[in-house]
């Protein structure tokens, strides 16, 4: 239960967040320059990104209903690796977007002077908006659509990290940006990427299922031998049913018994994100 309340928090924190600094650009900019009658456009762009964002997780849920057995592995483990991949994007653009509120303050300039000739052009603005948040709300329907497949999702976990970004989005802006961001980004996205390393492991695991993948050899390891008291719901420790295992299965796709090739593409991800991670950290940008 505690690992599903953090890597939903994790989410849907990230996500939201990564909406409100738009948001929050955006209106702080508008004040700045007494342009406060562009609010209403923000505040329709926010409504109907969160309405179009609602409409997806339906349209997701009827999509994935429609599944049944060797497809609905197909498409577990395709979304599990979308997921992952979203993910390691986010982590990484985060990261490289040092000036972001200039060049998100440079987009709303050009939509406002283009306003200011033409009426209509004010809707650049309210498009700028609505992909904001809606593309954040898509992102959270796969990720909870992946976490769903692999651990589950807490509604708890995911307010709180919604509340949470709110706030954080609101206090950075509102005390002239004293909110240490990248500290909070650095942390979280150590988490991240333990949770995209997972999701990449249980994709692997599922087209494995589905037969499209050679695990080569089935079980590296094995620590999930068939506990004595199992019948009565007691597990070993390092279990994947145990007190830590199963806690580490939820938050971290952790796995008992993994096969080779699940092994393969869980450390070659480790090590290939990790060594993006520190590339940026220390250049502010991957170079070409």
């Amino acid at each position: 239960m505690v690992e599903m309340v953090l890597s939903s928090f994790l989410i849907t924190s990230r996500e939201t967040l990564e909406a409100a600094l738009v948001v929050g650009i955006v209106l702080a900019y508008l004040n700045r320059t007494n342009n406060e009658q562009y609010k209403k456009t923000v505040y329709y762009g926010i409504f109907a990104g969160i309405v179009l964002s609602i409409f997806s997780a339906f349209l997701f849920n009827i999509f994935v209903g429609g599944f049944e057995g060797r497809a609905e592995e197909l498409f577990e483990g395709f979304t599990m690796l979308f997921a992952a991949v979203l993910l390691t994007t986010m982590i990484l653009w985060m990261m490289k977007q040092r000036h972001i509120a200039k060049e998100i303050e440079g987009k709303v300039a050009a939509h406002i002077q283009k306003a200011k000739f033409n009426q209509a052009y004010s809707y650049g603005l309210f498009v700028l908006i609505v992909v904001a948040v809606l593309r954040e709300g898509v992102e959270t329907v796969i990720f909870f659509g992946a976490l769903s497949y692999a651990s589950g999702v807490s509604f708890i976990g995911a307010t709180l990290g919604v509340i949470t970004a709110i706030a954080i989005g609101y206090l950075f802006f509102a005390s002239t940006r004293k909110i240490n961001l990248k500290k909070f980004f650095s942390i979280s996205s150590i988490f991240l990427i333990l949770i995209a390393a997972g999701l990449v492991s249980h994709g692997i695991h599922e087209f494995e299922e589905a037969g499209i993948l050679n695990p080569i050899i089935e079980h590296v390891w094995d620590i999930n031998p068939t506990a004595p008291l199992a019948a009565q719901g007691v597990y070993p420790l390092m279990h994947e049913k145990g007190a830590i295992g199963s806690f580490l299965v939820g938050l971290f796709g952790y796995n008992g018994n993994p096969s080779l090739l699940e092994v393969l593409f869980y450390a070659t991800y480790l090590i290939g994100i990790f060594y993006l991670y520190w590339r940026i950290g220390s250049s502010g940008s991957v170079k070409a």
